[in-house]
């Protein structure tokens, strides 16, 4: 999901692209953002080009 993410997909992008709802794309992105200890998708961009 990260690097549809890095690609600059939406939501409903990423959705389509992963077959699955909006709404569970929606709600995977804060739980990363939460384990990972990262405030926005900015951030997670970030720690995906440098990790």
């Amino acid at each position: 999901m990260l690097d549809l993410l890095a690609d600059g997909l939406n939501n409903k992008e990423i959705a389509q692209r992963l077959s699955l709802r909006e709404s569970t794309v929606r709600n995977y992105i804060p739980s990363i953002l939460e384990k990972l200890n990262l405030r926005d998708r900015t951030q997670l961009l970030v720690y995906y080009y440098t990790k």
